[in-house]
């Protein structure tokens, strides 16, 4: 089932919509009886071990705000040896990746369907091999950027879980965003851009499949960037 929003952390204040347009009874079916078997368990005091949710688990990936889930869906169909982690507070964006998880019969994802800082707390240490951060909400005006999600202290958390040499994509249409997330990758020191030329930012990754977001971003004639971020090696 969802949570309601009363489980959230109160050192945390969430912003966003957790629900849209009315679901249609199937998707309200796999919210009740598929989602409850894909749920990471955050309530338990212990530390969570993502390994441990998988048959195959020679990497575990975790995509932050997957949204309506297509690219989580791509990326676990093609590595089907990778264990999959999505974070999503949006019901209407679970309730579709899970439509697409039974379609395709993809059995290497499992869920967290709230925020994804919650998660980023349970975690284990060094347990994550890639992340994502794809077109998530820039909160253009500048009295609302520090609702962004890239920030010095969500960038500890991601840090922490990271394995070494671990990477982060990060992709946005919005310029302002891009800087922003340029300035707290530059100020942290467990992190370094992976950088040669333009072509690194300009392109999206080989292995990606373009979103909803990024297709509605093209459509109005806006670039996109497409950033690689490392994770250092410990000390």
């Amino acid at each position: 089932m969802i949570k309601d929003k009363s489980s959230f952390s109160n050192k945390h204040q969430f912003y966003g919509r957790r629900k849209g347009y009315s679901l249609s009874l199937l998707r309200k079916n796999l919210l009740n009886e598929l989602l409850p078997k894909l749920l990471i368990d955050t309530e338990s005091s212990s530390l969570i071990i993502p390994s441990l949710y998988f048959k195959k688990n020679n990497e575990i990936w975790l995509e932050i705000g997957f949204g309506a889930g297509e690219h989580l869906a791509a990326q676990a169909a093609r590595y089907p040896d990778v264990g999959f982690i999505g974070c999503e507070p949006y019901v209407n964006g679970v309730a579709k990746l899970l439509s697409e998880i039974k379609k395709k019969s993809l059995n290497n994802i499992r869920l967290h369907n709230d925020d994804a800082r919650l998660l980023l707390e349970k975690l284990a240490p060094a347990s994550i091999n890639k992340v994502f951060v794809l077109f998530s909400d820039p909160w253009p005006k500048k009295r609302h950027n520090r609702r962004r999600f890239i920030n010095y202290e969500n960038l500890n958390a991601l840090s922490r879980v990271m394995k070494n040499f671990a990477n982060l994509r990060f992709a946005t249409d919005d310029m302002g965003f891009a800087r922003w997330a340029l300035s707290m990758f530059y100020q942290h020191p467990d992190f370094h851009w992976l950088v040669d030329g333009p072509e690194d930012w300009r392109n999206r990754y080989v292995d990606a499949l373009s979103t909803r977001y990024e297709k509605k971003a093209i459509k109005r004639g806006q670039k996109c960037v497409y950033l690689t971020f490392q994770r250092c090696a410990r000390n």
